[in-house]
């Protein structure tokens, strides 16, 4: 499925996020048990549904792509069946400078033709920017992305870890839609579910979410899809406070009451939320993968009551 607007719109619940690919983080050469390693990340992910999968051109220094373009040339017809999905907009730090962000038209282009080459690819289904760039010229991504648009290399574009006002100033100037923000949502990470609650309270000084930022998507039709949906394990093996250990019970109780695993649990009480969330899996790990099988087959199977639950206990506190 290389359509990227019906896969946004409507295709694939849940994303396979390739950070964890490539090897070390480090501009260290990857080897031949990196691409196994690959192969068997993607085929887990394959064999549970998931046909898009998510990138990014700084994932492992450009190496997470590259052992997928590997995958691609070991698997022909594999391209046409999935929907690729990368971004841009982040120059990692090194020893003689910090990292910063980088927007400006011409290194989106430059930094778009080197995903190709390491994707093994002529096209980019969709195209997120990363970050936002506080030295950005909006009118010179507009111009960027309409070019590459027209040239037929990316198909669609959406952004990642940006709010409604900065979506909106961006969209102005294009003339193709922006299909989806990626940002970090979860049952640990909840300052996009709490924005909307704690109005009015003291905790709301301590949350940081734009509000307004889900319903903007929901009205403009942006997929909004989850990065760190798994939370970090800190709810299937790695809980550190009570809080976490008491939901992880209960995501285990829940699990085994609808004969599935903690971790489609998780990622349900995200696809039940109307915004029509779509979490993206960042293991490596194939039996991680497919725990999440029934999160892409089946409908979420939370109760409007076992979805407050979730929230309540994974909050620690009750609700204001």
């Amino acid at each position: 499925m290389t359509n990227a607007s019906a896969s946004m719109s409507g295709g694939d619940r849940v994303l396979y996020g390739c950070m964890g690919l490539g090897g070390s983080w480090d501009p260290d050469p990857y080897g031949p048990a990196d691409i196994d390693a690959a192969e068997a990340a993607v085929g887990a992910a394959l064999d549970s549904g998931i046909t898009t999968f998510d990138h990014a051109d700084i994932y492992r220094h450009g190496k997470a792509e590259a052992v997928f373009g590997e995958v691609l040339a070991r698997t022909p017809g594999l391209r046409e069946r999935i929907t690729l999905q990368t971004k841009c907009g982040i120059r990692l730090g090194d020893k003689e400078r910090p990292g910063i962000y980088d927007l400006r038209g011409e290194s989106i282009t430059r930094r778009v033709e080197e995903s190709l080459g390491r994707l093994r690819t002529d096209v980019i289904d969709v195209l997120l920017l990363h970050r936002p760039d506080p030295l950005a010229d909006v009118d010179s991504i507009a111009a960027a992305l309409t070019s590459l648009h027209r040239q037929g290399i990316v198909r669609a574009f959406g952004v990642s870890n940006m709010g409604a006002a900065q979506i909106a100033h961006l969209q102005a100037r294009l003339d193709v839609p922006l299909v989806a923000n990626q940002l970090e949502m979860s049952l640990l990470s909840r300052d996009w579910v709490e924005a909307g609650v704690l109005l009015n309270t003291p905790p709301s000084a301590r949350n940081g979410f734009p509000f307004g930022t889900l319903e903007h998507c929901r009205d403009h039709g942006m997929r909004l899809q989850a990065w760190g949906a798994l939370a970090q394990g800190r709810f299937t093996g790695l809980e550190q406070t009570p809080a976490e250990r008491a939901t992880a019970e209960l995501l285990a109780d829940l699990a085994r009451q609808k004969d599935t695993t903690p971790e489609s649990v998780l990622l349900w009480w995200l696809m039940r939320h109307p915004a029509g969330i779509a979490p993206v899996i960042g293991s490596a790990r194939p039996e991680r993968i497919r725990a999440c099988r029934d999160a892409v087959l089946r409908e979420p199977e939370l109760t409007h009551e076992e979805w407050y639950e979730l929230w309540i206990t994974a909050r620690g506190v009750p609700l204001p």
